[in-house]
């Protein structure tokens, strides 16, 4: 059955029907998505943080903690936020300090930057909810028929797209 012989189709599922104007429903589409995707992905990791013994944590924290993990490189906060694409440094900067507090990560001087580690805490928490996404999430997605390698290509046209949002930001910055 096509979508227009379909009775319950109504049209694009978006968030905003005003912004759907014809020639831009894929786009409404897209943005739904995206914005649904973001607030599940972001309640998974602070749930299986959580579940890994570090509590009382925002999403972006637990970005922060595994961004500073990654690799066993001290990290710069301007390194931080590039690589998460956070523009407003202060968000990244608050998690620091929480980070800190919590002893998951410890900031130590070079010259005049200051580097981020993971503490041996902070790396037993990244341990911990990799072994907890392997079971929760992994698991599930292996349960759907192994490799999907369309979960590739999604994440390259995720990257390609933010592109072009950091672009229309910047044209939407001068105007």
């Amino acid at each position: 059955m096509s979508e227009s012989e379909n009775p319950r189709r109504v049209g694009p599922i978006v968030s905003s029907a005003h912004l759907a104007v014809e020639g831009s429903e894929e786009l409404s589409e897209l943005e739904f998505g995206l914005i649904i995707a973001n607030n599940a992905f972001e309640r998974w990791i602070v749930r299986c943080m959580a579940a890994a013994g570090v509590s009382d944590v925002s999403a972006l924290d637990v970005l922060v903690l595994h961004s500073i993990n990654h690799r066993g490189r001290a990290r710069k906060m301007a390194d931080i936020c590039f690589v998460l694409n956070v523009e407003d440094t202060h968000t990244v900067v608050y998690a620091l300090k929480k980070l800190e507090k919590l002893g998951l990560v410890r900031g130590e001087r070079r010259g005049k930057e200051k580097f981020f580690v993971a503490t041996a805490k902070g790396r037993g928490a990244c341990e911990r909810y990799g072994v907890i996404r392997q079971k929760c999430l992994l698991h599930s997605m292996t349960a759907l028929g192994g490799q999907h390698p369309e979960t590739g290509k999604a994440a390259g046209l995720l990257r390609m797209i933010s592109g072009l949002y950091d672009q229309a930001a910047r044209a939407a910055a001068s105007l």
